[in-house]
């Protein structure tokens, strides 16, 4: 295949012609040497989806930019070199959430569109706490729990990416994906003092522009008021993203739609700084039907760790998406070309209780998240759940089991000779009584791994009643679950 690998050129007048540093094709030099006539600085180089980010607008990826102005001098920054940009995730908690999964797919698109991006874990600002979008003080975690978090979360970013670089990335080792680059802000405040700090970032940054900020002046004016540690919050990212641009040259940085002020205040202090210009992009937040965000704040959090949401929990979150929703997700959660999306559409629209879309949506996503094995856990539980097929139980494992039934009542029984259906349900808590159980169990309202059984007086037996693993997964009408432990 014949292709430029690296082709410069810089002209200075019209009379000045191209240099061409290494290039295949002979036939190009005509070419540019009529651009030599234009004035034109150009570097042409392998190229990765599109180093124009901008066009994820289209894919609604993008909700707002700072500054807004000056597109075209930012087109052409992207499209002359690859640039550095950055977002911060704060390890409030020892797992990330489907809402930060969105920054993640900015990320990860900037990344294939041959970008260098970083991923700041906020050590010490998770210990600070950032006032936007809430209504109270977060409380103050413990240095330790804050360090473990940051463990966790980086081991959530790295997977993510590993997963995406294995199963999305389809473009040949002749295209290397740039390296992602995982930082912790708390590597370099431990080494600055407060007084070098004050100096760079207070003398900087404006008391106007930091009391004007949304999310201060509603705390303000609220009982609950604001700390001086929340409020000092917008400086320190502020500097994060000074230190950052000082080390890598980092010129863009990329957050949620509630970020905007603490970005606005980075853009600040880097121009008055260091006389340069940087560009602020948020992504929308996920909010459910009722408008209201996604999120551990909210209450209704669906992690990322695997040990908190299990991918068959993940794997339907999405499933259960209304059909009007549905579209918009697999613009922003996959990598699907635009044109592919609309024709699932068109397909999903012709039979919409197949749930076409939403179920390929629920695979790309859980394929990213957890990889092969965790996308194969969910198809065998959904299709033990919800296929009707009692043999697709026993290919679930013991942990799968557990996880899917975790709010089920769960009992460890003595397996004895002549163990009844009856027997088993009455001392697994299935029943109040005995009558009850027989009238229910007599009338089809009971079953055994998924299966129907109507003899109360049915003798159990191994690999019919019990599993291979010595679990029960016991059923009484629609959605009442008990899980038996068997003790042999």
């Amino acid at each position: 295949r014949e292709e430029v690998q690296l082709v410069s050129l810089t002209i200075v007048t019209h009379k000045m012609y191209p240099v061409l540093h290494t290039i295949r094709r002979p036939m190009l030099a005509g070419w540019f040497s009529h651009l030599a006539h234009h004035k034109l600085c150009l570097l042409l180089c392998r190229t990765y989806t599109s180093r124009n980010i901008l066009k994820l607008r289209e894919r609604g990826l993008w909700a707002d930019r700072f500054p807004d102005s000056n597109t075209n001098k930012l087109l052409e920054e992207l499209t002359r070199r690859p640039q550095t940009m950055y977002s911060g995730f704060d390890p409030t908690a020892d797992s990330l959430h489907v809402g930060n999964l969105l920054v993640l797919m900015a990320l990860l698109h900037c990344q294939r569109a041959g970008h260098n991006v970083i991923a700041l874990i906020g050590g010490a600002t998770a210990q600070v706490g950032d006032p936007s979008g809430k209504s109270s003080e977060r409380p103050l975690l413990d240095t330790d729990v804050v360090i473990d978090n940051a463990d966790k979360i980086s081991k959530n970013i790295y997977q993510i990416f590993d997963n995406h670089q294995q199963f999305f990335w389809d473009r040949g080792n002749d295209q290397q994906l740039p390296p992602l680059r995982i930082e912790n802000n708390l590597h370099w405040y431990r080494r600055l003092n407060v007084v070098d700090f004050l100096r760079v970032a207070g003398r900087n940054l404006r008391m106007g522009d930091m009391l004007s900020r949304t999310s201060v002046k509603s705390r303000l004016n609220s009982a609950e008021g604001l700390s001086f540690t929340e409020f000092s919050y917008q400086a320190l990212q502020a500097y994060d993203w000074l230190y950052l641009y000082d080390k890598y040259n980092c010129t863009i940085q990329i957050g949620g739609n509630d970020q905007m002020g603490n970005i606005y205040s980075g853009h600040q202090l880097i121009y008055r700084v260091n006389n340069a210009s940087v560009t602020g992009f948020t992504i929308p937040l996920i909010t459910n039907e009722i408008g209201d965000k996604f999120g551990k704040s909210a209450g209704n959090p669906v992690w990322l760790d695997s040990s908190k949401t299990s991918p068959f929990d993940l794997y339907q979150f999405f499933v259960r998406l209304k059909d009007s929703e549905v579209e918009k997700y697999l613009l922003l959660f996959t990598f699907l070309p635009i044109k592919d999306i609309k024709s699932i559409m068109e397909k999903h629209w012709s039979k919409p209780e197949s749930r076409h879309a939403q179920l390929k949506l629920a695979e790309k996503v859980t394929l990213l998240v957890h990889g092969e094995e965790g996308l194969e856990s969910a198809h065998r539980t959904t299709e033990a759940l919800f296929g009707n097929q009692p043999e697709a139980l026993a290919k679930m494992s013991t942990n799968e089991i557990e996880v899917v039934f975790k709010s089920a009542p769960s009992t460890s029984l003595l397996l004895e000779p002549g163990t009844s259906v009856l027997t088993m349900a009455l001392k697994a808590g299935c029943f109040a009584d005995e009558r009850d159980a027989r009238r229910i169990i007599e009338a089809g309202g009971f079953y055994i791994n998924l299966a129907r059984v109507n003899n109360p007086d049915l003798i159990l037996i191994p690999g019919a009643h019990i599993l291979s693993n010595g679990l029960t997964v016991a059923r009484v009408g629609k959605k009442n679950y008990y899980l038996i432990k068997w003790l042999m």
